[in-house]
């Protein structure tokens, strides 16, 4: 049983990273085509891509997208989560199914909604609008893994807090967020992963200041080429080094 469960496990993890092994082998690919058989090595995709000053600058917008909207997510969601887990509000069920409500649509239909909405009110596409798209998407998320992180135990010293003279402020500085650190600190990491790699509402809510997204569909259309294995390689390392940074500073943090 134990053999089978180490086969399954390699399988599994085979299934999940296999596709980006060939990914990132193919990027070094010395030919026009990212397609087997493996015809040498070189890294003039990669120099190639770094020159290129469209995809850096798309590089460069998905980056401040990403982190300005899951700062604006993480704190609304935090507020929120802290507001319907210390105080009893009539409907307080129905606020937290509203919240997390958009967890369970369709990026294309939010998408929509927002197009049609800035639409109306004179808003254009813009990395402003995809940002705000971005929030609509990153806020259940940080709202869900707040409110779920809120124990008893905070509950106490924020009382305690409060009965020493701090003001409500205080309280959320200096007690709340510390002790929610951790989840905290899962949330934002989390929240910057989806909206670096989030297309759809970027795709609609952008038009000459594109996301990196944008940017490698635009290169699709022209054909395979290790130049856009070269980039997906360089989106999957800097998602995966926003990943183990979130794991130090959770491992870190733990006692």
């Amino acid at each position: 049983m134990k053999l089978l469960a180490w086969i399954y496990l390699a399988l599994g993890y085979a299934f999940i990273f296999l596709p980006v092994v060939v990914l990132v082998v193919f990027s070094f690919q010395d030919g026009r085509l990212p397609v087997p058989p493996f015809q040498g090595f070189t890294l003039k995709w990669y120099a190639q891509i770094t020159s290129d000053g469209a995809l850096m600058t798309a590089l460069g917008n998905s980056a401040l997208v990403a982190f300005l909207s899951s700062a604006v997510a993480l704190t609304l969601g935090f507020l929120a989560a802290h507001g319907l887990a210390r105080a009893v509000l009539p409907g307080s069920v129905l606020m937290r199914g509203m919240l997390i409500a958009p967890m369970t649509v369709s990026y294309l239909i939010i998408g929509l909604g927002l197009l049609t909405f800035f639409n109306r009110i004179g808003v254009k596409p813009s990395l402003l609008a995809t940002g705000i798209g971005h929030v609509v998407i990153n806020l259940p998320l940080c709202f869900a893994i707040c409110y779920a992180a809120m124990g008893d135990h905070q509950r106490s010293a924020e009382r305690a807090a409060r009965d020493l003279g701090a003001s409500e402020a205080q309280v959320l500085w200096h007690i709340s967020a510390p002790m929610l650190a951790p989840a905290l600190g899962a949330a934002f990491f989390l929240s910057v992963t989806f909206s670096w790699d989030e297309f759809l509402i970027a795709f609609l809510l952008t038009r000459f200041d594109v996301t990196l997204p944008v940017e490698i569909w635009s290169m699709l259309r022209s054909g395979l080429s290790p130049a856009t294995n070269a980039v997906g390689s360089l989106v999957f390392l800097i998602s995966a080094s926003v990943v183990v940074l979130a794991e130090i500073f959770l491992l870190r943090r733990k006692p």
